[in-house]
């Protein structure tokens, strides 16, 4: 990633617990990212799963969900059941240290940076670096779109809400193209539902069938467009579509 590993503040570790695997993993971290660091910058190390469980195959995601938050947070959350650190370990070998309390996010003058270690079944290993994204501020027009009451019947544009996705699926092509008509009609008749409810009841409440496409866009008309596409089958730039393989969650 073109960085010193002193520029990680924190770690985001597999930490199952074992006296096995722990070892192995926090003796990695130590002769790479705890060698060379000053006393008081160490290492933090911490693991969602002693706060839930082994997520299996969403792992790795909640490490990420979590370090995500704590940078925007600028809190380095406390690590649960995790007081005594393993005696299996040697921690004196790298400036590596739990996260046995909740603790500031240290200041720097660089963004704020965390990894993230997820080891799926069978070995398959992960590693990311996450880093704190650059300050922004949001148009002016914006800012006073987002601040303005609605309009009855209108939907504002979110200020600094990013894309959002809208899944729709079906068991055919034809049918996918239908779904997708059939969403815009029913959009066209209830133009108070914010973007965000929709994707998130198309998310929760609707089967995934083979045939599926995904939706994008920052506001709500670039989602009609692509819903539009989608409809009549031509491609859009907020169109994304795949199909789900008989036997396998892969799309």
């Amino acid at each position: 990633a073109g960085l010193q590993a002193s520029g990680v503040d924190v770690v985001e570790a597999h930490g199952t617990g074992t006296r096995l695997g722990d070892p192995i993993e926090a003796q990695a971290l130590q002769a790479t990212y705890g060698q060379g660091r000053d006393v008081q910058r160490p290492l933090w190390l911490g693991s969602l799963k002693s706060n839930i469980g082994h997520a299996q195959a969403a792992a790795g995601v909640g490490g990420v969900i979590k370090m995500v938050m704590a940078l925007r947070a600028g809190v380095l959350p406390r690590t649960l059941h995790a007081e005594e650190p393993s005696p299996h370990i040697d921690w004196s070998a790298g400036t590596v240290r739990l996260l046995t309390e909740r603790t500031d996010w240290p200041e720097t003058g660089e963004p704020r940076r965390a990894a993230v270690s997820s080891f799926g079944i069978s070995g398959t290993n992960a590693h990311v670096v996450l880093e704190q994204a650059p300050a922004s501020e949001a148009p002016a027009s914006d800012a006073a779109a987002s601040a303005a009451p609605a309009e009855p019947g209108t939907t504002p544009v979110l200020a600094g809400a990013g894309h959002l996705p809208w899944p729709v699926s079906a068991a055919t092509p034809e049918g996918l193209r239908a779904q997708a008509a059939r969403l815009r009609d029913h959009l066209a008749e209830h133009g108070e539902l914010p973007p965000a409810d929709v994707a998130f009841s198309l998310a929760t409440t609707r089967s995934a069938l083979t045939q599926r496409a995904l939706l994008v866009g920052g506001d709500r008309a670039e989602l009609l467009t692509a819903l539009d596409a989608l409809a009549a089958g031509t491609p859009d730039a907020g169109v994304v579509r795949g199909t789900a393989e008989a036997r396998s969650k892969t799309v």
